[in-house]
């Protein structure tokens, strides 16, 4: 196909992530050091998702029961699916409608691969408020990001060109680690001014650049 597709991470890239997880955890424990959780949280929920066809709602379930366990801290009774209950509320970051807005205008198609449940997704979506040609998520493929799957499977539905395709997202460990793998063009948007030797086919800040920046890897086919 002659599409030009963008593929883009959800929670961390379009979503903000960090601070919809730190908000939840600040409103369970309000006398603890929210950050150091936070931090907690970022390392632990990986291994919960690894090689497990769990729903993110129960990875993020288990993953604070574990933050919980090891900061010594209670989770108050009823609060087990917090951050599940939360995610729909999650603050999408600034420039992302007007991006994808254009992005769509300039005739890219839109895909999200993302490590949650479709229904979760579809909240965040709603609060983008741009519509997308496609979704691949975890609970749907049994497989969690940096696994392959979501990959594979995007191309195996979409039909995609990989020379007409860029994916873009904000996790070293979750997205720009297996694209380099897989060799796809991938478009880092360091959001927490990180460091990597990484390969990528660009890095910026936030999406605000973004349309420019597809257009110069990806050109329009003639």
């Amino acid at each position: 196909m002659s599409d030009r597709w963008a593929t883009f991470d959800c929670y961390g890239t379009l979503i903000d992530w960090m601070s919809g997880i730190r908000g939840s955890l600040a409103r369970l424990w309000p006398n603890a050091d929210a950050d150091a959780l936070l931090t907690l949280y970022h390392q632990l929920e990986p291994a919960v998702q690894a090689g497990r066809g769990l729903t993110y709602r129960d990875v993020m379930a288990e993953t604070l029961a574990e933050v919980a366990g090891l900061a010594r801290l209670e989770v108050p009774a009823g609060a087990e699916g917090a951050l599940g209950s939360s995610l729909p509320e999650w603050p999408v970051f600034a420039e992302v409608p007007l991006v994808l807005r254009e992005l769509r205008r300039r005739g890219w198609r839109l895909a999200i691969l993302s490590n949650t449940d479709a229904d979760l997704l579809d909240a965040s979506l709603r609060a983008i408020g741009i519509p997308v040609d496609l979704r691949i998520v975890a609970s749907q493929i049994g497989s969690y990001k940096p696994a392959l799957r979501h990959w594979e499977a995007f191309f195996a539905q979409s039909g995609a060109d990989p020379a007409l395709h860029a994916h873009v997202a904000a996790s070293l460990f979750h997205d720009i680690k297996p694209g380099a793998r897989l060799g796809l063009r991938c478009v880092w948007i360091n959001r927490l001014r990180e460091r990597t030797e990484l390969p990528r086919a660009a890095e910026l800040t936030d999406l605000a650049g973004l349309p420019t920046t597809l257009e110069a890897l990806v050109p329009a086919p003639a």
